[in-house]
């Protein structure tokens, strides 16, 4: 349901939420201990350039230890709830902006359930039914509302890493809320907003339950018995290769559950399509074989299997079962050709009910009218010769049908619709009693639903011409956002080196200090198999290559180690991550925090 349709009324219902929520520049939640520990942290070295002298690596019970990182949660506490409500408002009073499609398989899974589990609670059955339709569809859109197309956003202004996060915030405490789970010692921090979510999970079930309400697929369609035979053109599917090979395991062992009657026409086609066929055999020489019998050989070759078996190819679809349209023995197809010769004698002739139509004869006026019917039609099939030849054969069938029928003339025609009417009566599909008003009914079903169809097909042409655009667009912007973020980082670097050029006249592109130097700042923490006092014996040097690189050379005890290359960039990205330690030379382990800072100063005169 992430078609067009489900992707519209997703970014219908979250876009407003998701708006206010990243349009929020004051909207900070990160209810992580051990994240906003290290985070205070970072803060607190990357301003004072000294060593806080705390431990790195905490649990979570440890970093709550801190005041500072208290009082982080329960501020990020309080903004949360400020904003749940408006979500848990909007999503359960969307129950009419879901599409059918996801309504009508949630009801279905909700009535499987209470025939399978006739003891389960009512709660129990709509908390699965609300993992389909709040965790299945919702959420991912919600976590992540760029990749589902709920924003659009230009390319220097995708989500941050803090708007990622709340918006992650949110959907954690919805997701508990809709499933009544209450925040447990894993995420002591969040458990003051277990009241709140025992408020909220009665709204979810009534919503739930409201969304899994819903009519039966034929009514919501227009669809009845006679559907597929009045269909000219064959419907068009597009599937994988391997969803067709699932389906057919599917059948294959759910095949007694799908038709009991062991003569139902779905155990003959399973019978005659065997046993459920390898991928390779389907595919063929389309993937080449293998190069060789040696693990790695075999290991691409499943790999290009998979692949190729991702493939999606198109699929006409057309009835096992059909016969040909001349063959009366088939009610269903008796009963359109019927409708159709009836349409075009009462165009020429009118009368109370079609059983007085039929039972009084054309004048020559009528009669003329209806010759004049049938030449237009026949000039209007010509024109369309050239498409009827590309047409499937059963097609061709019924519009050699269909022809016969108009050759004869008025009073013929109303003969041949009494003779089909006695057939139709006496496998009960009409009634003479009623003045045959059930066909009339039907033709009158078929107008009325014409315009429907014609007016759903243009807003299929619409959603995929729709879709088509954004994919295009969202290619590009991918582009064009890496481009930028690339473009945008160097030209931050290079001014901030040209910013600072008439200061650093005089300063060297080199530093260069001794292992004990750096202990002191903090920015070394230790050299592995080196006592602090042999530092002084340790030198380092950094020298700035180009805007944004280094390259740290050192000499341990005498002996020249190979140079390593520093790209602040990544340090910065180190950062954020909040790693605060990291190894150089394999031996040495740096501040991360306070190298960040040493560079500033030295290189960027921060």
């Amino acid at each position: 349901n992430r078609g067009a349709q489900g992707q519209s009324s997703l970014k219908e219902l979250l876009l407003p939420l998701v708006r206010r929520v990243i349009d929020d520049r004051d909207l900070n939640i990160n209810t992580n201990p051990v994240e906003v520990y290290k985070s205070w942290i970072n803060k607190r070295e990357a301003e004072t350039g000294e060593s806080c002298n705390l431990p790195y690596e905490v649990s979570n019970d440890q970093a709550l230890d801190h005041k500072e990182v208290r009082d982080a949660i329960a501020m990020s506490i309080k903004m949360l709830k400020n904003v749940l409500e408006n979500f848990v408002k909007s999503i359960t009073e969307s129950v009419n902006k879901i599409p059918y499609g996801m309504r009508f398989v949630a009801m279905k899974l909700r009535q499987a359930l209470q025939q399978k589990f006739p003891d389960a609670t009512r709660e129990e059955i709509l908390k699965a039914v609300g993992n389909l339709i709040y965790y299945r569809f919702m959420n991912p859109a919600l976590v992540a509302p760029d990749a589902f197309d709920i924003v659009e956003l230009s390319v220097d202004k995708g989500l941050t890493p803090d708007q990622r996060r709340n918006l992650g915030s949110i959907a954690k405490v919805l997701q508990h809320a809709a499933a009544n789970k209450a925040f447990t010692a894993e995420n002591a921090a969040l458990a003051p907003l277990n009241s709140y979510i025992i408020e909220a999970h009665p709204k979810f079930l009534n919503f739930f339950h409201k969304a899994s309400t819903v009519e039966e697929a034929d009514v919501h369609y227009n669809q009845d018995q006679y559907a597929e035979v009045i269909t000219l053109t064959r419907p068009v599917i597009y599937i994988s290769v391997k969803e067709i090979v699932s389906t057919h395991e599917l059948l294959i062992t759910h095949a007694t559950e799908l038709a009991p009657d062991g003569n139902d026409q779905l155990h003959v086609i399973l019978k005659e399509l065997g046993a459920v066929p390898d991928l390779k055999d389907i595919l063929g020489d389309s993937v080449s074989p293998p190069a060789g019998n040696s693990p790695e050989a075999q290991e691409q070759y499943q790999e290009k299997i998979s692949e190729a078996a991702q493939q999606e190819v198109s699929l006409t679809l057309t009835s096992r079962f059909d016969v040909t349209e001349d063959d009366d023995t088939d009610m269903k197809t008796l009963f359109v050709r019927t409708k159709r010769m009836v349409v075009d004698i009462l165009v020429a002739q009118a009368g109370e009910n079609l059983k007085d139509v039929l039972e009084n004869p054309a004048s020559e006026d009528q009669e003329l009218e209806y010759q004049t019917l049938v030449k237009r039609r026949d000039d209007r099939e010509e024109r369309r010769e050239t498409e009827l030849d590309s047409k499937a054969s059963k097609e061709k069938l019924m519009r050699q049908a269909t022809v016969r029928d108009q050759s004869l003339p008025l009073d013929g025609l109303k003969r041949k619709v009494v003779r089909n009417l006695q057939l139709l009566e006496s496998d009960g599909m009409v009634a003479m009693e009623n003045n045959y008003q059930d066909i009339v009914d039907a033709i009158a079903r078929d107008i009325r639903n014409q315009h429907r169809h014609r007016q759903q097909r243009k807003r299929e042409l619409g959603r995929l011409r729709s879709t088509l655009e954004s994919l295009a667009q969202k290619a590009k912007f991918f582009e064009d956002q890496s481009t930028y973020y690339q473009t945008y980082v160097e030209a931050c670097l290079g001014n901030l080196a040209r910013k600072n050029d008439k200061k650093t006249e005089s300063k060297k592109s080199t530093v260069k200090y001794t292992a004990q130097k750096l202990h002191q700042k903090g920015v070394i923490l230790e050299i592995e198999g080196l006592p602090v006092s042999q530092f002084r014996n340790v030198n380092f040097e950094i020298h700035s290559t180009e805007v944004g690189h280094f390259e740290v050379s050192a000499k341990f005890m005498g002996v020249s180690m190979e140079k390593v290359e520093l790209v602040f960039q990544d340090l910065l990205q180190l950062q954020y991550e909040g790693v605060a330690v990291m190894k150089m030379f394999g031996r040495a382990k740096i501040n991360v925090n306070l190298l960040i800072f040493l560079i500033n100063k030295k290189f960027y005169g921060k």
